[in-house]
């Protein structure tokens, strides 16, 4: 019998990105800079939708949009232009949709937002939730209820965690595993919360918490460990030149639930992701420098590598015949109000 649930579900704060890069450094006080390059597009929990829907993954989001501008612009890009399903987000009325921006140099970026917490909370958006087959999760210090009652329906969650302003880096946080399939921080995340001084020391902590536990290198790759199949990886990050990274976790996260639910082995799994996060820095970041299916494949017939051939050889036996449409990236500037739909 066919699965007809959504392969992923998401909730999170939506943002309007703009990205500017080629700015060689960060200003200082009294400076002006000029950019070499700008992209806008949709941010925040949009990224996980945008690289999730890209590899045909049947995606639901619930999140909140203003009732401005950017937040029609941001609807449309999702609903119309990927395929995002959109019935459980809501527009708020008089509520001005954040807005980021993301000034990117070297392999970093400075971000400026402007915003206001949302007039309703994930619990509210996610009531009505549908059983889903995954749901890729940001954990945060107070639990939230839905996620229980997710994986307690069968929903495999895979989460990640962000930067901790407060450095304080409770290990109650990862009590929530205990609701978790998988786990997906970065090196400097995992090292913090479980208090060890290197990324295989964290990875092996991680490991006895969550069926399937990974961290992730920027620059260096990425390892994992999974549990249920007795699995472990390291594979290299890919040797690019990086744009802008905003967004490239999200990438990496949404690129490995869609290996996971095709039943790749854990090598696979994590080599598609390094790749398909490798790729999306080459544009600028938000939701639109995902890759798809269509980037992956354009990446994989140019190659030439002897050993980059061998690595990704498991890709010509992934990769769909169908592709789809040519990846759409950040555009300058978004189109007048009225060209939207």
């Amino acid at each position: 019998m066919d699965d007809d649930r959504p392969d992923v579900l998401l909730t999170g704060l939506l943002f309007y990105d703009l990205v500017l890069t080629g700015l060689g450094g960060p200003p200082t006080p009294g400076e002006e800079l000029w950019a070499e390059g700008m992209g806008s597009s949709p941010g925040g929990i949009a990224n996980l939708a945008v690289a999730a829907a890209r590899f045909g993954l049947r995606t639901s989001l619930a999140t909140v949009f203003g009732d401005d501008f950017y937040g029609a612009y941001c609807r449309d890009v999702l609903a119309r232009e990927e395929g995002v399903d959109l019935s459980l987000s809501r527009t708020a009325d008089g509520w001005p949709t954040p807005v980021t921006v993301s000034l990117a140099h070297s392999d970093d970026r400075a971000l400026v937002t402007h915003g206001q917490e949302p007039p309703y909370s994930q619990d509210e958006l996610m009531r009505e939730a549908p059983d889903a087959r995954t749901a890729l999760v940001h954990l945060e210090a107070e639990p939230r209820a839905w996620l229980a009652k997710a994986a307690a329906n069968g929903t495999r969650i895979y989460a990640d965690v962000g930067w901790d302003p407060t450095r304080t880096w409770s290990a109650d946080l990862l009590d929530q595993l205990s609701l978790c399939h998988a786990f997906l921080p970065n090196e400097a995340e995992a090292m913090a919360y479980t208090r060890t001084d290197s990324a295989a020391a964290a990875l092996g902590a991680l490991a006895e918490l969550v069926p399937v536990a990974v961290v992730t290198r920027g620059r260096d790759g990425a390892s994992a460990v999974d549990q249920t199949t007795g699995e472990h990886a390291d594979v290299p990050a890919l040797d690019t030149e990086v744009l802008d990274a905003t967004g490239a976790g999200d990438v990496f996260g949404a690129s490995f639930v869609a290996g996971s639910l095709a039943g790749w082995p854990l090598e696979e799994r994590l080599r598609f992701a390094v790749l398909a996060a490798g790729l999306s820095v080459r544009h600028h970041g938000g939701a639109l420098a995902a890759p798809g299916w269509y980037g992956i494949d354009r990446w994989w017939r140019s190659v030439t590598d002897p050993e980059l051939r061998r690595a990704y050889g498991f890709l010509a036996d992934r990769v769909p015949r169908d592709t789809g449409t040519p990846v759409r990236y950040a555009p300058v500037t978004p189109p007048a109000p009225g060209r939207l739909h």
